[in-house]
């Protein structure tokens, strides 16, 4: 069973919300969508469940074209950000009535619904009317009507982002046990990496309408393939350096460089555009092949173990996330270090021709 886009496009209004776009997604597959708010993410959903139709390309559902089929002959589910439930009906009635749609037996309904709402910990709760429950437990039933549906392709668009974190944290890691044995297709909409990371599966990033890169999600995070993906994968996102190779050196600004060693002492010499994450920007140096950079500290935001310093380095701004809480003074100079190893390099149009020494490694 799998799911393809071919050449799939979305056009409202004249102006293009996804570009021709081929993907496909497999059985028993956790997908995440990856990308900031307006990248495409819910328009490529709607046009996986069949709620738009593509303005170009064909969706094929286990090798069959649905791409004019109506999304209620679609064997499919969609759960959104704004939860959606019946107030007047018990969380019980809530949970059964895509199964009464389809026209289930008392029997085989009491059965499903008694097991979704075990999984989803509503069991108490199955009695109560939506409105008398905690907004995580009434998302946990919109989920459990999802998960009861028994459909092939299961769509989850931002469904975390309304909750309380002690909540999303649960429920990141609750969903891809929930969803594992159920052999569809998941497919969930974030614009955190983070969840990404936690959530597994392969992601594919989206960046203004285009899916920029598509694969299991450590190799996607671990080994961008441009810096447009490099950016969507990292919050906050990577900081990037004009550097230049000569030799077998890569230099750096502020008198740095580092040795070209692996994949980049094959490249030729020239200008390219150096790649870091902000976690692996350092304002105490941990190794001696660390090269250092004065920049200013604009602002700095105390997260409880950690400090986000936004420095400005000659006009660019960058990012870095350093560990504990920091005693720093707005507007002074602050030399930061960064391990050579850590450094992603992109030719000047973005590309990637130099993975990061650590990425390989890991």
């Amino acid at each position: 069973m799998s799911l393809e886009l071919k050449g799939v496009s979305k056009v409202v209004n004249g102006q293009t919300h996804i570009y021709e776009t081929d993907l496909t997604l497999e059985k028993g597959t956790m997908n995440v969508l990856l990308g900031p708010t307006l990248s495409g993410k819910t328009s490529l959903m709607r046009l996986m469940a069949g709620l738009d139709k593509p303005a170009t390309g064909k969706i094929i559902w286990e090798g069959k074209d649905v791409t004019d089929m109506k999304v209620q002959d679609r064997h499919v589910a969609m759960v959104y950000q704004q939860f959606i439930n019946y107030p007047s009906m018990t969380v019980y009635d809530n949970i059964a009535s895509p199964l009464k749609l389809m026209g289930k037996n008392k029997g085989e309904i009491d059965r499903a619904v008694q097991k979704s709402a075990e999984l989803m910990q509503l069991t108490p709760m199955l009695d109560r009317k939506p409105l008398e429950l905690s907004g995580g437990q009434q998302q946990r039933c919109a989920l459990a009507r999802a998960l009861v549906k028994d459909a092939g392709l299961v769509l989850l668009d931002e469904p975390l982002a309304n909750l309380d974190y002690k909540l999303r944290e649960e429920l990141r890691v609750e969903i891809p046990k929930i969803f594992e044995e159920s052999g569809a297709i998941f497919v969930y909409a974030t614009t955190e990496p983070e969840e990404a990371l936690l959530l597994g599966g392969n992601t594919a990033a989206l960046w203004e309408g285009r899916v920029t890169q598509f694969g299991l999600t450590p190799t996607v995070y671990r080994q961008p393939v441009d810096a447009t993906t490099a950016r969507v994968f990292s919050d906050p996102p990577m900081n990037f350096l004009n550097v230049s190779k000569t030799g077998q050196r890569i230099m750096f600004g502020d008198g740095q460089s580092a040795p070209a060693v692996g994949p980049m002492a094959d490249l030729s010499d020239g200008r390219y555009i150096a790649g870091f994450r902000p976690n692996h920007v350092e304002i105490l140096s941990h190794t001696a092949s660390a090269m250092s950079f004065e920049t200013r500290l604009m602002v700095t935001e105390l997260t409880g173990s950690e400090t986000f310093v936004h420095l400005d380095h000659h006009g660019e701004k960058w990012v870095g996330l350093v560990h504990g809480v920091h005693d720093l003074e707005i507007g002074a100079p602050l030399t930061v270090y960064l391990d050579p190893s850590h450094v992603y390099i992109f030719s000047e149009n973005g590309d990637l021709v130099s993975p990061a020494s650590y990425a390989l490694a890991a």
